[in-house]
């Protein structure tokens, strides 16, 4: 070696930069004192294919494909690889690496330079974690936002509604998993706000999610949230309820529609307080506190095998029956004269009154909807008054009070004879202006239950 390739190895060992050197074959025979310093190593152990030992696992396959393709083509190498330092500590480096050329084209040796990045990666994380924060905040302030319920505080003095306070005044204190029962349009998903606001975790979110809205496809991955890759369009990592809700509530409503798989997986979060993404394999702690809802009667759907028992007794530690507005009648007029004048802000309108009729009329009906059908008809009518709030009776009518067969006590010879008629009559129709839960007064996702729950073929209805 030559006094001048002497001071160019001197001069490239006192760099403060990591470089390296290969033969044209991509054998690695050069590493400078600063890259050895940083490592740790002796040079022997790095040489050849020595150094793929200090590259971490997770980051080798693509970091030798990348060398390799490099090689293939003549072409720049560039890549980001976690390295094994000299303290034990992996650290991200951008490498790079090109090839010098003879006359006639022909690779002669190959240089390259390593640049530690892992300030760049931290602050990477530090912005993922970020945005992972605040599209938690935004999901949570959307189901705030966009809650099924109309009230703001629970509105009644009737001892029915009375009970059911003293219930959630008690387990609100606790961190109990809560089961709430009730037809459809009861306030469910209000008394689950109330629980959760009067908590503990009343700072955190309250997320809501309808389990009988979602595709049976979607709902692992709506509640646990998936990883990249973990199935066909899923382009990014996804958080789901679980994670939104870190620290608060979720509230599941309409918990007996879950899918089977579906069921398990959430019987094993609630036992052992983490899961997994879909796709991934990696545990994320729950700190989260479950409301689960539903309207169908989970007894008969355990005894029918749609509902495991198992989840069934991990949900129900403490079961809160929400009464239907046909047990609230003193409720009624408070009910009435809180929406009008909620409904008359809404509209610009300054309606003062309701007349006795109206209320007489409101009263005197059975709501098959309760509360949702209630709110419904006090809208309507607030668009049509001027001053004074008026019911035309008309709009009851289509709902008959007080049916001899009307839903509620599923599984009944005379419920399954109600619904088959009503189906028969809408040949089989079950949503829609003309279908049979038009005819029958109740949403479409309750008479889909039922229909389940009968197991009443509604397809042979349709060719009436």
């Amino acid at each position: 070696m030559s006094e001048q390739d002497i001071d160019y190895r001197v001069l490239i060992d006192a760099t403060p930069a990591l470089l390296f050197a290969a033969r044209p074959d991509g054998y690695i025979d050069y590493f400078n004192q600063r890259w050895l310093a940083y490592l740790g190593v002796a040079p022997a152990s790095l040489q050849g294919r020595g150094w793929t030992n200090v590259v971490h696992p997770d980051d080798l396959r693509e970091h030798v494909r990348r060398w390799e393709e490099a090689l293939a083509s003549g072409e720049p190498a560039i890549s980001q690889a976690r390295l094994r330092t000299a303290n034990g500590e992996y650290r991200w480096m951008l490498h790079r690496t090109e090839a010098t050329r003879d006359a006639s084209g022909s690779i002669v040796r190959w240089y390259g330079s390593s640049v530690d990045i892992e300030p760049l990666k931290r602050a990477e994380r530090e912005l993922h974690e970020l945005k992972d924060q605040l599209y938690k905040e935004n999901i949570a302030l959307r189901d705030e936002i966009n809650q099924t319920s109309m009230f703001e505080d629970i509105v009644g003095s009737s001892a029915a509604l009375r009970r059911v306070l003293v219930l959630v005044a008690k387990v609100a204190a606790t961190d109990s998993t809560v089961l709430i029962t009730g037809e459809t349009g009861t306030g469910k998903e209000l008394i689950a706000r109330a629980i959760h606001k009067r908590s503990a975790r009343a700072a955190r979110p309250f997320v809501c999610i309808s389990c009988g809205a979602m595709a049976p496809s979607l709902i692992m991955s709506e509640l646990f949230g998936h990883e990249k890759g973990a199935f066909t369009g899923a382009s990014r990592r996804h958080l789901g309820r679980f994670e939104v809700a870190e620290g608060g509530t979720l509230f599941l409503d309409e918990v007996g529609e879950l899918p089977a798989e579906t069921q398990i997986t959430l019987l094993r979060v609630l036992q052992e307080r983490n899961f997994e993404r879909v796709g991934g394999s990696t545990p994320i702690p729950a700190d989260v506190r479950v409301i689960a809802a539903t309207n169908r009667d989970l007894g008969r759907a355990m005894q029918e095998g749609a509902f495991r028992s198992d989840l069934y007794y991990r949900l129900s530690v403490f079961p809160v029956y929400v009464p239907p507005l046909r047990e609230r009648a003193g409720d009624i007029r408070l009910l009435v004269e809180y929406l009008t004048q909620r409904y008359a802000a809404k509209a610009g309108k300054r309606i003062t009154a309701v007349s006795p009729r109206a209320i007489d009329l409101l009263t005197a009906y059975d709501w098959p909807g309760n509360i949702r059908e209630l709110q419904n008809v006090i809208e309507r009518a607030v668009i049509l008054c001027d001053t004074t709030l008026e019911i035309d009776e008309t709009w009851l009518e289509k709902r008959p009070a007080r049916h001899a067969g009307r839903l509620g006590r599923p599984s009944t010879s005379e419920e399954k004879q109600l619904i088959e008629r009503a189906l028969a009559g809408a040949h089989g129709r079950v949503s829609g202006p003309e279908g049979a839960a038009a005819r029958l007064g109740i949403p479409r996702t309750t008479l889909e239950s039922r229909i389940r729950s009968l197991q009443i073929d509604k397809h042979r209805f349709r060719s009436l």
